[in-house]
């Protein structure tokens, strides 16, 4: 068989930490660096920010547990899109594949590729549109590494997530003053002295949630994952308590370097407890970090985007270019440079925007929240339609896919709500509109072969 023949399938090329190290690269971005100030000003108190941050951690691990689940049951390259299709059938999945080639892993790559184009831009320029440059050379450049193979890319992404890690256990460090110069002794009022009203704390739950976004995604290296299936369980919780445990010591550091006032207000928190504890290099060495991180979650992002769209090649013959897998690499070679070529068009969508961060986030959030959605309340369908015996079942069911369901229909609205005050809700209504008329013609060419 051609390491090129549609009929080949995934390997288990991907070693556990490898696998950890995917996850916890896609969730841990460029958010972290700025969500603790904006929850610390949204909630005005130390007790209830830490709150919401422990209640983002707790929906964060119910989601990943239903996922596990569903990982367990079924692992398939597709990861979510293959749930849905069992689930929902494939002309849903079919929406969900086409929604995530188009939108949601698409448009994460362009907006975290803005990201590292800004504060790359700060240490070498290119020139007049430095930023848009440096996003299309490293959509071009990781995209090229993970044509190389899995372990390729996944060496690259350990490396990565150590050097985003490092990041953020110097703000640990700095926040606590270990072994740096003393930092002025800063007063927080007691904990829980104020209470936020109750739409202000869903609000700051928004922020903390998307900053725990990309867990999901453990789903589709489920079939690419060494050991046995209880392997994936492992990775998911440890991945989750990792970043929880991360976000939390990084917001309390935060809060004992630079007191609550200043957080609340501080457009660059972290690089101003950085500056006090390390000096100016502490500020310039931020940015470096804000732009791994940012590397980080795009590489991560790649490896599992372009899993959707083999699988969706598997799927409908007239997509079948994207099924070609290279066993020898572990990589659906055109899938990716499917990707690639959407990626590059949606930075240049984004380059003619005012900002193409905001952009990016009004296009991806809505449609992404509402498939996830779909995804939790397909455990309850899978559940009563497949009666076979489960290697994972959801701790306190139906309670934790509930917690789950609830947690992504309202972020679903909300996003829904952001994207249509600024005028921007139409833009993915249109692309899913397109998705429908592909689904129809698919469908016709189908008709007409058979």
């Amino acid at each position: 068989m051609s390491v090129n023949d549609s009929g080949a399938s995934p390997q288990r090329l991907l070693s556990p930490l490898g696998a950890v190290a995917i996850i916890v690269g896609i969730v841990i971005g460029a958010g972290i660096f700025k969500t603790p100030s904006i929850v610390a000003g949204i909630t005005g108190d130390v007790g209830w920010a830490l709150l919401i941050w422990v209640g983002g951690a707790i929906i964060s691990l119910a989601g990943a547990l239903c996922y596990a689940e569903l990982a367990t049951l079924y692992p398939h390259a597709g990861g979510d899109y293959h749930f849905l299709t069992r689930a929902y059938g494939k002309n849903v999945s079919f929406l969900y594949g086409w929604a995530k080639a188009m939108v949601i892993n698409t448009g994460s790559i362009a907006l975290l590729a803005f990201v590292f184009g800004d504060y790359m831009s700060k240490v070498i320029s290119l020139g007049p549109y430095s930023d848009i440059y440096w996003a299309v050379v490293i959509v071009i450049v990781l995209t090229i590494i993970n044509l190389v193979g899995i372990e390729a890319s996944a060496n690259i992404q350990t490396a990565l997530t150590v050097l985003e890690v490092s990041g953020l256990v110097a703000i640990i460090v700095a926040g606590f003053g270990l072994f740096t110069a003393p930092i002025p002794s800063v007063i927080n009022p007691p904990l829980f002295s104020s209470t936020p009203e109750f739409g202000m704390m869903g609000l700051a739950m928004v922020f903390v949630l998307l900053t725990f976004g990309g867990w999901n995604e453990s789903a589709y290296i489920s079939a690419e994952l060494k050991g046995s299936l209880h392997t994936i369980v492992r990775v998911i919780v440890l991945s989750l308590l990792i970043i929880s445990i991360i976000y939390l010591l990084v917001n309390i550091a935060l809060f004992n370097g630079l007191g609550l006032k200043q957080l609340a207000n501080s457009k660059a928190a972290s690089a101003d407890l950085l500056g006090l504890a390390f000096g100016p290099i502490g500020e310039k060495l931020l940015g470096i970090f804000v732009a791994v991180a940012a590397l980080t979650s795009i590489n991560a992002t790649m490896i599992v985007g372009a899993r959707t769209n083999f699988a969706m090649g598997k799927d409908w013959h007239g997509l079948r270019k994207m099924a070609h897998w290279e066993s020898s690499r572990g990589t659906p070679r055109f899938a990716f440079l499917v990707q690639g070529v959407i990626c590059l068009a949606l930075v240049g969508f984004g380059a003619l925007q005012s900002d193409g961060f905001e952009t990016m986030v009004e296009f991806t959030a809505p449609v992404f929240w509402s498939f996830l959605f779909l995804v939790g309340v397909s455990l309850f369908i899978l559940r009563a339609k497949d009666r076979k015996t489960r290697v994972f079942s959801v701790p306190l069911y139906p309670i934790t896919p509930l917690i789950f369901c609830m947690a992504s229909a309202y972020l679903a609205y909300s996003s829904f709500s952001y994207a249509h005050s600024k005028g921007a809700v139409l833009i993915s209504l249109y692309v899913m509109l397109v998705g429908l008329v592909a689904l129809l013609v698919l469908r016709l060419k189908k008709s007409f072969e058979d």
